[in-house]
């Protein structure tokens, strides 16, 4: 009998018929098989269901954990989609996610009680749940289709609202399917995870072992701060795949964390977020040089991602100095590039805006009129529907019909593995009472902010960011100037400030 997947839910059930007893999840503490994640994910569900309406978005706040995993699922099989909440966000960020999900209810750690005090939504805490029993009905899950949404991350915003990017089933079927089999991760894989969970790296570990039967392991944050912590776990662990963030790969390589342990079990390294710096891989391939070592490129918006490049085993690095290749499309993915006038781009080395098309889209920002703006019609189709995103970056094709990326046509960044408007920080620095203006750049892997008012202690300006910013939002650096330098047409001239910034160095 053959038996159709509509959602993500139908191949979670699949996994649990084929490897009931298999580990799917496991942190430093526990660990949960396939049978009874979707046994607990149902009897959660019942309770989620009095709660929140089929449709609608369940905030969740709990670190990091086994538990945090039953609960996504668990707002699944209530009709439902989750949304991670990290705890240690600023207040006003946290009630701004809140209001964009219209969101009345929280599911969380009792541990943040004083923290949810500052938070305009009616705390749900998980252990008091986890006491409530019901009936499990089919009935939401009956009327689940796969259009419907699993998750919602939310990116920076330049206006200072995070925007909400919602993807649906069908999404996250199309491209894990093929993720994983692309890749060849199966049911003999222990996947590490670094990704936190509203970062949409995770979406790849959770569900490629969903799919396939792996197991992931959920590495505690701090083991990032500890390099022979990190290592012991992975060789612990057995770990045979790494997901990882760029900047999470790195901060093995520069401490020097292989003079210490090097994994043994290691096939597969796959890095996003932001461009890999050719030393750092190169530590990499130096020591664990049997592994296949891939980049991808993609933002959240279109599901994790869209163009893959595989670094060959004896490649010489230095061809990549001046960046890895963002690579090729992934299988029923459209990628092009579209110049100013929204004509396709198809010289080689010309340059041109990242544009997205197929399945993997996202459904769009939640209660956003943003969507509208970057998810439109196909301009190069005048003939039926063909929704695209258009990404805000530039690449060129080059001469080997690989894409390669540029950089930003806005005041986007990609740091530390988070996206990033450095408007958001600009205007988060112009409510200092003494400064006037501010004016963010990205270089060397850091953020600096010049400004422009009243010179002003550092500690001052950090603490005032605090109020409103994630740590990683926060510059390394701040530099006080009599005025800003312009270009011909009155903007700030960032190239003149990145030269200054060479000068201050």
């Amino acid at each position: 009998m053959i038996t159709m997947k509509y959602t993500v839910l139908d191949y979670l059930e699949a996994t649990a018929n084929k490897y009931p007893q298999k580990i799917a999840f496991a942190d430093t503490t526990n660990r949960i098989t396939w049978q009874e994640l979707v046994n607990s994910a149902k009897e959660k569900s019942v309770i989620i269901s009095k709660y929140f309406s089929a449709g609608s978005a369940v905030p969740i706040m709990i670190e990091k954990s086994v538990k945090t995993v039953e609960y996504f699922f668990a707002a699944l099989y209530a009709g439902c989609f989750y949304s991670y909440f990290d705890a240690t966000f600023p207040d006003s960020r946290l009630n701004s996610m809140v209001d964009t999900l219209k969101a009345r209810y929280i599911i969380a750690d009792s541990k943040y009680e004083k923290k949810l005090l500052n938070i305009n939504v009616e705390p749900l805490f998980y252990k008091k749940l986890d006491e409530e029993k019901g009936d499990f009905s089919q009935e939401r899950r009956k009327n689940s289709i796969d259009t419907d949404a699993v998750y919602a991350n939310f990116t920076s915003g330049s206006t200072g609202t995070p925007k909400a990017v919602v993807v649906s089933h069908r999404s996250v079927i199309d491209f894990i399917s093929c993720f994983t089999e692309l890749f060849d991760i199966n049911e003999n894989d222990n996947i590490a995870n670094q990704a936190p969970f509203d970062f949409d790296v995770s979406v790849k570990d959770i569900f490629s072992a969903v799919f396939t039967g792996a197991t992931v392991h959920l590495v505690p944050k701090m083991f990032f701060s500890f390099p022979t912590k990190l290592l012991d776990f992975l060789e612990e662990r057995e770990i045979t795949v790494l997901i990882w963030a760029v900047s999470a790969l790195c901060i093995v390589s520069t401490l020097n964390g292989f003079d210490y342990k090097v994994p043994t079990k290691i096939r597969k390294v796959m890095f996003s977020g932001e461009v890999m710096p050719i030393k750092q891989l190169a530590i990499w391939k130096k020591h664990i040089p049997n592994a296949e070592y891939i980049n991808l490129y993609g933002p959240t918006e279109i599901t994790c991602n869209c163009t893959y490049f595989r670094i060959p085993k004896d490649a010489d690095l230095e061809q990549f100095a001046n960046g890895i290749p963002m690579g090729k499309p992934f299988p029923n993915e459209r990628v092009f590039l579209l110049d100013e006038n929204g004509k396709l781009v198809s010289e080689s080395n010309s340059e041109g805006e990242v544009c997205v098309s197929g399945t993997c889209v996202a459904l769009g920002y939640f209660n956003s009129e943003k969507t509208a703006e970057v998810f439109v019609q196909n301009p190069l189709n005048n003939t039926s529907f063909e929704r695209i995103y258009k990404t805000g970056d530039l690449a060129l094709i080059g001469s080997d019909g690989l894409f390669y990326y540029i950089g930003r046509k806005d005041t986007q960044i990609k740091h530390m593995g988070h996206r990033i408007e450095l408007g958001e920080i600009e205007n988060a620095i112009a409510k200092h009472e003494k400064i006037s203006r501010a004016c963010c750049v990205f270089a060397d892997n850091k953020i600096t902010a010049f400004y422009v008012g009243e010179e002003t202690e550092k500690k001052e300006i950090v603490s005032l960011l605090k109020i409103s910013l994630p740590t990683y939002m926060i510059p390394s650096d701040f530099i006080y100037i009599n005025e800003f330098p312009l270009t011909k047409n009155g903007k700030i001239d960032k190239r003149a400030l990145l030269e200054k910034l060479n000068v201050c160095k």
